[in-house]
């Protein structure tokens, strides 16, 4: 391809299972032979979107408009969560070209090659399914979600050294809050054949750290048939079988549903705990109230949770990282549920917390919660400030620990500012970000010694690899 060549940009919004859909369509761009561009040159501009708070639909129309307003001659197909919740909202922005839901993903890169005027051809059959009327414009969204996997390319350590591997969409919990669901149909899993293909092509490219993801990870493989009548696929057999079977060096695995860590895949950790798997965990939290968990239709209860925290603290040691999302001012919250909230967390070895203010979804039960009893928004910034300043404080704890310890690390892709400094980004095996004092590539898996912390919280470490490379040079 020609200098010439179209250019493309892929803005992402939300969690790392979207990223990964986005990564995905960037991947098959660019094996079209497309290069990707800032989004003030690119030809086609594609938005992938989250709908979980009206904050990240208000953060995408906000991105849209920008876009179109610095780069007018640009076509903008908007893709994701919000593309699929109010196509016809996104359509009617000036600038937009075509909307395309997550029920039809997977055809999202003949979609851009076909606005840029270089179809590809017809993999699968593409069938424009306009489900609004809109001048100039094409919609496809539906409720069928059969088309909701975008077909990987090979992973490689390239853009992203420790990419993300999606082997899981959809979510059928139905908790009273989250317009997922809506979004992104029941949980629906990639087989085992596919992910196994994908790790062991990772391996040979030379990767080091893959990142297993989903919607709802924990239920990989629950719809999918199993070779055996008398057991069930789950995800930690194909954790097992990835470690069995390839040479994989670290897998990570994303967000986990407390009641989906069960006994098998905690038995991984304890086994390949700060080894193979990473000794980090993610169990979604939103309250540490009985009352709000209950209100918000989640399928544990404080001392469930509590339960899976110290199973997984014996199987994977002190050195876990365990992280949580956090809800505040959910419909209804008295002081008395907060605090119950404030004392749950600080009794847990949190090491990091994802914190956000509740927001009504359309079509939720949560939507009507909130219209009967809404927690005012002077108090929830208020819970906010309180809950932040626990989180920090459990963080740096954290952090500390460490001090004076060896730990394992993959390099990242260093900014340029700390690069100048002749130092190196990179990420522990139990999830702290660390900044080496010496310069080396990224993709590298290497022990460091942590000797404090950067004014920004990150684990400062010199590398026992780079002093030894020093004296034989």
């Amino acid at each position: 391809m020609s200098a010439a060549a179209p250019e493309f940009h892929v803005e992402h919004f939300g969690c790392r299972a979207a990223r990964a859909d986005g990564e995905a369509l960037a991947g098959h761009l660019r094996a079209e032979g497309l290069n990707e561009s800032d989004p003030r040159s690119a030809g086609v501009i594609v938005v992938n979107t989250c709908s979980v708070t009206e904050e990240a639909d208000r953060a995408a129309r906000a991105f849209i408009r920008r876009a179109h307003r610095q780069n007018p001659a640009a076509r903008i197909v908007v893709t994701g969560c919000y593309a699929q919740r109010a196509p016809g909202e996104l359509a009617a922005i000036p600038g937009v070209s075509a909307v395309v839901g997550n029920s039809h993903k997977a055809f999202a890169p003949q979609i851009v090659m076909n606005i840029l005027g270089s179809p590809i051809p017809h993999r699968g059959g593409l069938i424009p399914i306009s489900t609004l009327s809109v001048p100039h414009q094409v919609v496809w969204a539906d409720d069928r979600f059969a088309h909701s996997f975008i077909e990987e390319l090979e992973l490689v350590p390239g853009a992203q050294t420790r990419p993300n591997l999606k082997i899981q969409e959809g979510c059928g919990n139905r908790c009273t809050f989250c317009v997922i669901p809506q979004t992104r149909g029941t949980s629906r899993s990639l087989p085992a054949s596919s992910v196994m293909r994908q790790v062991e092509g990772f391996v040979a490219a030379g990767g080091n750290e893959l990142v297993l993801s989903g919607i709802n990870l924990g239920r990989w493989g629950r719809d999918l048939a199993s070779s055996n009548s008398s057991s069930r696929n789950t995800l930690a057999m194909l954790v097992r079988e990835i470690f069995e079977r390839t040479s994989l060096k670290r897998l990570r695995l994303s967000s986990i549903e407390p009641m989906d860590w069960d006994a098998d895949l905690i038995s991984l950790m304890r086994e390949f705990g700060g080894r193979r798997l990473a000794r980090h965990a993610h169990l979604p939290l939103q309250s540490g109230s009985d009352a709000v968990l209950r209100r918000m239709h989640r399928r544990y209860r404080p001392w469930h949770y509590a339960e899976k925290v110290n199973a997984l603290r014996r199987a994977a040691g002190p050195s876990l990282t365990l992280g949580a999302d956090v809800m505040v001012g959910f419909p209804g919250e008295t002081d008395r549920e907060f605090q119950e909230t404030l004392d749950f967390i600080q009794a847990l070895p949190f090491g990091y917390l994802h914190l956000f203010p509740f927001s009504p979804r359309p079509a939720t039960r949560g939507w009507s919660l909130h219209a009967e009893s809404p927690v005012p928004h002077a108090i929830v910034e208020e819970r906010m400030a309180a809950l932040r300043a626990l989180a920090a404080q459990k963080s740096d704890a954290h952090r500390r620990r460490f001090i004076g310890r060896e730990l394992d690390a993959i390099t990242l892709h260093t900014p340029p500012g700390l690069s100048r400094q002749g130092a190196t980004s990179a990420l522990t095996e139990n999830f702290l970000p660390v900044e080496i004092n010496s310069t080396l590539p990224a993709n590298q898996l290497v022990p460091v010694h942590v000797t404090g912390l950067t004014a920004d919280g990150a684990l400062q470490a010199f590398s026992r690899c780079a002093i030894l490379e020093a004296q034989s040079a």
